[in-house]
């Protein structure tokens, strides 16, 4: 018999044995012409309407690569920030989660998200981190979940609110320049917001109604776990506290952009990393989209050219910062990979592997409800 409390190895499902169907193949080279074009856009001006080749280098390549090293002094600060993101939000987590988790277990859960996230394709290391924690401390996986979504809510929220702080200074008449994307995104976020709170003050009414009328007990039981999972998010003070922990992984990575800006000599640019990440936050928020380091690069030299920097500095700020971000976090997260002793084979099946985890702990939340 187990003993009470104590944490299980995490169980891996079985990986599909259907193969490679036409359609996500089709998707898949359209998701890779699509990302190649939008990362060439940080390099290359495209010409279609001619006259002229339909590439035109924005600068010379071996400029920019003799140039990149100058770059270092601040890629290694960068580098650093985009750390220690990890333990910072391992310390958010905790904020929505209604049962205790040691710091060591969301940490290694967190940190085996972004390897995840950044090393496999599919942007799905949220969903497998859900999934290990429902399996570690056998939580319902729709809660989990549910804790994680209110967590990049409430990220999401601050980093909002940073963005509309960073109008006020002094690089402020720069950034007005973003104001329409600004507005869309904070009603966005708003939106969010409020369908959250809806859900997480009605779920459970809803539930217990079903009860009593004894209808629709599956969905039932999904209410309940979406009730549990979004629990920090039924009072003012719940979403204040997630909020308030929330402000240090979006002040880190956001402290690390603008040192990234300032590194390539734009005026102010520490002002301006919020936004930066505002926009790459956006161009980024679907997971499963398969253009992702695509949006990446188009976002970032867009951006870092609209507030003042030459093409080539833009270029090297987008590769530079793409490369510190994946080696920082990925590197931090594939060290916990080797202490969890996570198969190497799971992880190469990463993106189909976090969906049928998905698939397999969302079909077991689905039960009705205990009585």
């Amino acid at each position: 018999m187990k003993a009470p409390g104590r944490r299980t190895k995490a169980v891996w499902p079985r990986p599909s044995a259907r193969g490679l169907s036409l359609p996500k193949v089709l998707l898949g080279v359209v998701g890779l012409v699509l990302s190649v074009v939008l990362l060439s856009t940080a390099f290359f001006h495209w010409n279609p309407k001619g006259p002229g080749p339909l590439l035109q280098p924005r600068f010379p390549l071996d400029d920019f690569l003799r140039d990149l090293p100058g770059h270092l002094v601040w890629l290694v600060p960068f580098v650093m920030l985009q750390g220690s993101i990890i333990p910072l939000r391992a310390v958010q987590w905790q904020s929505t989660l209604r049962k205790r988790v040691p710091f060591r277990e969301r940490y290694h859960l967190v940190a085996i998200g972004a390897f995840v996230h950044n090393a496999l394709p599919g942007k799905l290391g949220d969903i497998l981190r859900s999934f290990l924690l429902s399996r570690t401390e056998r939580i319902p996986f729709l809660r989990c979940l549910g804790t994680v979504a209110v967590g990049k809510l409430m990220e999401f929220a601050a980093l909002m609110m940073l963005v509309t702080l960073s109008l006020l200074g002094p690089f402020g008449s720069t950034l007005t320049r973003f104001q329409g994307q600004l507005k869309v995104a904070v009603s966005l976020c708003v939106g969010l917001v409020a369908l959250v709170v809806l859900l997480a003050h009605w779920s459970l009414p809803l539930a217990n109604a079903m009860h009593r009328r004894h209808r629709f007990p599956r969905l039932e039981g999904f209410l309940h776990h979406v009730s549990d999972g979004l629990g920090s998010a039924r009072s003012f003070i719940g979403m204040g506290k997630v909020l308030f922990y929330s402000v240090g992984p979006v002040l880190a990575s956001a402290l690390a952009y603008g040192l990234a800006l300032h590194g390539i000599g734009i005026s102010g640019g520490l002002f301006a990393g919020a936004v930066v990440l505002g926009a790459i936050s956006l161009g980024q928020a679907l997971p499963g989209v398969p253009a992702g380091m695509g949006i990446y690069y188009f976002v970032t030299s867009w951006a870092a050219r609209s507030l003042g920097a030459t093409p080539e500095d833009a270029a090297a700020f987008a590769t530079l910062t793409h490369l510190g971000t994946v080696f920082s976090q990925a590197g931090v997260g594939a060290v916990s990979v080797y202490i969890r002793k996570i198969r190497i084979r799971d992880l190469r099946k990463g993106g189909s592997l976090a969906r049928e985890a998905a698939q397999h702990v969302a079909h077991e939340a689905v039960e009705p409800a205990p009585q």
